[in-house]
């Protein structure tokens, strides 16, 4: 029987809707190639919509690097962004199949800028062909296929970076390092907050019309294919678990990962256990819009916090942007409290360090370009001069699923039960006395619309499991025909 080409492969694959485009062909790793200086760097940006116009820019901004292609399911949105190349008399070529762009030899990385359920797959995918990839936060959808991300970018020595962009920001780099030294003795409890301002996406009657331009098939992709029942397909799949994660992996995942490169812990934490609800309103959002989720690690606990509400119900009908709550004077950053004292990152740019009496004793300032830092390691072809490795993003990302399995699997609880959960662990349970303050601020009936309080569960950081089955397959996630992430990469 005659070799099959990557290349004829993907033909067959895709008319068949194989499940792994890349797998029979790609089985031993490829050798990277070696860069020339000032030789071009030639990118394909999949998702153009929204983050992926980001993307567009800032590749397009470095030096001997060209945004070589676009890939939209939708030919409304990739018309629109080729439109934009050719007003400025560049030439971009154009797919509404990422696979396509996958079997071409011409471009040497993509980046990725889907929905989360698209992410691990895609990235696969791309480093089966032997392409490396820049994968927007969270990198998976799901415990399970980020790891499998993982071993694809080992196996087939791609480089794989996290869009956590405060990784390249030498300010938090240095703030870190001088926490860790010690200078403000020992960490007692890491805080990432999320008090970002989420209104009513609002409800619809029935199936809802899906834009004239869609392939609707193909941006389900991995995921079960569902009428559209929410006002707007874009952007509001965040607060349907069938494709986002909520705001804990979605702008969450930023603080989350700050807050584990604080403490320095490599791997999940082996207790993890979230609180809350979709409350203040009902519309057609499934995921969680005040949270509080504990991941008790040995150095210190991590405490995550979601806030979608403003401070109080006067604040209701106006502009929420500019009523959000504050602690420790940050509303979307991570706050460390220390024996001697706190550090405060109030954004991806800068962090200051505050004695036990509230005096500031230090502050920085400043921050690198996370793209050219991915286009930096792409020409050494090491995955250790990322600032943002694919495992990094993995193991943040993973939290960020473990917060939400464990929500998932709760029990609607009176306020009483909710504080006894986390009772043994102080920074928890002053988060969550406060989450009860916030939203009695808001008029939220608990009677009406009780808590969830998440199950409790225990994690093997090792192995990446969990103990309880539910969870275990929740962690683990599932795929359609044709879009199934591969158990062996």
């Amino acid at each position: 029987m005659p070799k099959l080409s990557r290349r004829s492969f993907l033909r067959t694959a895709s008319a068949a809707a194989a499940a792994l485009p890349f797998a029979t062909a790609c089985t031993a790793a490829p050798s990277r190639r070696q860069w020339q200086p000032n030789e071009r760097i030639r990118i394909a940006v999949v998702g153009v919509r929204g983050r992926g116009l980001d993307h567009l820019r800032a590749f397009a901004a470095l030096p001997d690097v060209e945004v070589a292609a676009l890939c939209d399911v939708d030919r409304d949105v990739l018309g629109k962004a080729a439109a934009g190349f050719a007003k400025d008399g560049r030439r971009v070529e154009t797919f509404a199949d990422v696979r396509h762009a996958l079997d071409r030899d011409d471009f040497d990385a993509i980046s990725i800028a889907t929905p989360n359920h698209w992410h691990s797959l895609m990235g696969i995918w791309a480093c089966q062909a032997g392409k490396d990839v820049y994968v927007e936060k969270p990198v998976s959808h799901n415990v399970w296929e980020g790891g499998r991300l993982v071993a694809a970018a080992r196996k087939y020595r791609r480089i794989v970076q996290t869009g956590t962009q405060c990784r390249s920001s030498y300010s938090l780099q240095q703030a870190i390092d001088w926490l860790r030294a010690g200078n403000l003795g020992r960490i007692t409890a890491v805080h990432g907050l999320c008090y970002k301002p989420r209104p009513s996406i609002g409800t619809v009657a029935g199936d809802q019309p899906l834009p004239a331009g869609l392939d609707y098939d193909r941006w389900c992709g991995p995921a079960e294919v569902r009428p559209l029942r929410r006002r707007s397909l874009h952007y509001d799949w965040h607060w349907d678990f069938t494709t986002g994660d909520g705001d804990l992996g979605n702008q969450g995942i930023h603080q989350m990962d700050i807050a584990r490169w604080v403490l320095g812990e490599p791997d999940l934490a082996p207790r993890v256990r979230a609180i809350g609800g979709r409350l203040g309103y009902r519309d057609d959002g499934n995921t969680p819009n005040t949270l509080v989720a504990c991941f008790e690690y040995a150095t210190a606990p991590l405490v995550f916090e979601v806030r979608g509400l403003p401070k109080d119900q006067a604040a209701q009908g106006k502009d929420w942007g500019k009523a959000m709550d504050r602690w420790f004077g940050t509303g979307i950053g991570v706050v460390v409290h220390c024996e001697g004292g706190y550090l405060r990152i109030p954004d991806y740019t800068s962090a200051i360090a505050f004695d036990r009496d509230g005096k500031q004793v230090q502050k920085w300032q400043g921050a690198h370009d996370h793209y050219a830092n991915f286009v930096a390691a792409m020409r050494s072809g090491k995955s250790s001069d990322l600032a943002a490795d694919i495992r990094e993003g993995h193991v943040s990302s993973a939290l960020c699923h473990l917060g939400n399995v464990s929500w998932q699997l709760g029990r609607e609880q009176d306020p009483a039960a909710a504080s006894d959960a986390v009772a043994k662990v102080p920074a928890a349970s002053d988060a969550v006395a406060r989450m009860l303050s916030h939203l009695r601020s808001n008029a939220v009936d608990l009677q009406a619309t009780p808590l969830r309080v998440g199950r409790l569960l225990q994690v093997d950081p090792r192995s990446e499991r969990c103990a309880d089955a539910e969870a275990e397959r929740l962690a683990r996630g599932s795929y359609r025909a044709g879009f199934v992430v591969p158990e062996h990469v």
